[in-house]
């Protein structure tokens, strides 16, 4: 049991590095998503953190977390608790990073099934037998780019209620349950009347009556069951986040819990009951102020966003604008799962110690419950190529930051793997040429960081690159620096060695967030759903090697344009 211990502590430390990571790449990792810790210097940790928390909401209920990046780079989200999540380690290959990575694609080939149900939900199954637990993650195929208009936030306000169970779970009584429930919105309907007539008596006659009926099924509700049917059971790391592009639950359990985890996940998409809805609505709104109205860079990332794009929803925060979190009603929430959280919509990974063929037969039986149900609308918003430089300015009480992003094609475009190569040249970690240049040589700024897949890269997404200026120096004299440092890529080759350094690294840092089991499961699940296969993760990892410093030169002349530029100026007021 010691022994147990330790192992978990020690792998603990390396999944909590790696799933902090997440919303760079997703959400810058998302959202406005997601995804885990602080950065490495107080500066870094600031923004980058804010970056995440507008990419992508999520980690937030009282659980904790853990989260992966395509391509490990600096911190962008915050866990609030962190407890031993049941991470496995693939015992490692002897074939340096460097080298071709077919060997491990050939082990993971062989461990891997993969099945759809006849409803049209998919589940990926990879063995991994070195210790008996296992990790479960279901990715709904749904974030905060599919909400209607005026109904932003609403994909987050579900991920939080999908915790509050279901017509069994969370509940004393739900036949005593349900009246009280439909009482609530009618009354929350009649006081935004009221209000909106300005009968003043009126809504203060409905109030007392919504806060006695919301007492009344308070009584009924069993707080948080199920994390303590997860708890009680041995499991670990029950949480979710959601994304500009998807939303994710997820959690770990002893190999023997197999069916026990079927039971759960299926029933709460099955028949959820989102209780308690008025109360976690004030929750949100918390959220959104702390984040965003009471965060200076929040705001900035907010604004900058929003001139970036004028059109594709990559413009909007995941958490939603307060006036429509403020207006989303718990019809909306249902109307919003019916149409998105659909079998076709969900792709499951279980990671671990399983038999496939149990996994399968367990699957059929409890998540073969589910109706088969069409598909929902595609997304058909694209943004208009921009013609002309953006830029944004606010002055708040804060350090002043420079921002600068460029428009950039999606995962699934060939030069994809270029655009990432470029982010780590440029602004991967302290001996990235944006830190040397602005933060070692010129100390013009404190910080200097970026990445691609910004706020996700399921689409058109943005390179953004941000540095926080250092006394007695300006915005302006950062913003004149970074763009230097970037200009140089279309003028002058990268150095073989250079070059060589940047692909290493990232094949090793992607082959280490598969180490744990919920990483794979992330990646996979990314890709799988993403790209169509999972197998593009292993294809795309061969293809850094065939980066060259022409296609970095080509990709940097066609993309480093002024047309092709937002700015953001975030001021002191100070």
């Amino acid at each position: 049991m010691m022994h147990q211990i330790v192992h978990f502590t020690r792998s603990i430390l390396s999944v909590f590095k790696i799933w902090r990571q997440l919303l760079v790449t997703l959400t810058i990792v998302t959202v406005f998503f997601w995804s885990v810790c602080s950065a490495t210097a107080l500066a870094d940790s600031a923004i980058g953190y804010q970056l995440s928390v507008i990419v992508g909401a999520g980690f937030d209920q009282k659980f904790p977390a853990t989260a992966v990046s395509l391509f490990a780079k600096p911190a962008r989200t915050e866990v609030r608790s962190q407890e031993p999540v049941f991470a496995t380690p693939y015992s490692p290959l002897p074939t340096p990073p460097s080298k071709s990575i077919q060997p491990y694609y050939q082990r993971v080939s062989e461990d891997l099934t993969e099945f759809r149900l006849s409803n049209g939900m998919k589940f990926i199954v990879l063995e991994r037998h070195q210790a008996p637990v296992v990790s479960f993650l279901t990715y709904a195929d749904v974030g905060g780019v599919n909400e209607p208009v005026g109904k932003t936030g609403v994909a987050h306000f579900l991920e939080h209620l999908a915790f509050k169970g279901t017509t069994r779970i969370g509940t004393r009584d739900y036949t005593a349950e349900k009246p009280l429930l439909e009482r609530l919105d009618k009354l929350a309907a009649q006081i935004t009347a009221a209000k909106t007539a300005k009968k003043v008596a009126e809504v203060t006659k409905l109030q007392a009556q919504f806060e006695q009926v919301e007492a009344e099924a308070a009584q009924l509700v069993k707080q948080n069951e199920l994390g303590q049917i997860v708890e009680q059971a041995g499991g670990v790391g029950l949480n979710a986040n959601t994304s500009t592009e998807a939303t994710r639950y997820f959690y770990s359990f002893p190999a023997n819990k197999l069916e026990m985890w079927m039971s759960l996940e299926s029933e709460r998409f099955l028949e959820p009951v989102f209780r308690e809805f008025y109360k976690e609505k004030d929750v949100i709104l918390e959220e959104r102020r702390l984040r965003v109205e009471n965060s200076p860079i929040g705001q900035m990332v907010e604004k900058f966003l929003d001139t970036a794009y004028q059109v594709h929803p990559y413009k909007r925060p995941v958490i939603g604008y307060e006036r429509d979190i403020r207006n989303l009603t718990r019809a909306d929430v249902q109307q919003f799962f019916d149409t998105y959280y659909v079998p076709s919509q969900l792709t499951i990974a279980v990671v671990g110690d399983v038999n496939p063929q149990q996994v399968k037969q367990l699957a059929q039986t409890y998540f073969g419950r589910y109706r088969a149900k069409p598909a929902p609308p595609k997304l058909k918003a694209s943004e208009p190529k921009q013609k002309q430089t953006r830029e944004v300015s606010l002055k708040l009480p804060t350090q002043p930051w420079y921002l600068e992003g460029y428009h950039c094609p999606e995962i699934n475009d060939p030069d994809y793997i270029v655009y990432e190569t470029i982010g780590r040249l440029l602004s991967n970690g302290r001996t990235s040429r944006l830190y040397q240049s602005l933060v070692e040589k010129q100390r013009l700024a404190l910080s200097a960081q970026g990445s691609n897949g910004f706020p996700g890269n399921k689409y058109e997404n943005l390179m953004l690159f941000y540095a926080l200026t250092a006394p007695g120096h300006t915005v302006d004299e950062v913003g004149l620096a970074m763009r230097k440092e970037i200009d140089l890529l279309k003028t002058e080759p990268v150095s073989a060695m250079e070059l060589d350094r940047v692909k290493t690294q990232a094949k090793a840092d992607l082959l280490r967030s598969l180490d744990s089991n919920m990483g794979m499961a992330q990646l996979l699940l990314e890709y799988e759903v993403k790209t169509g296969s999972w197998r593009n993760l292993f294809k795309e990892l061969e293809a850094i090697s065939q980066v060259s410093a022409t296609d970095i030169r080509r990709v940097a002349r066609q993309t480093f344009t002024p047309e092709n530029r937002t700015i953001g100026r975030l001021l002191s007021s100070k």
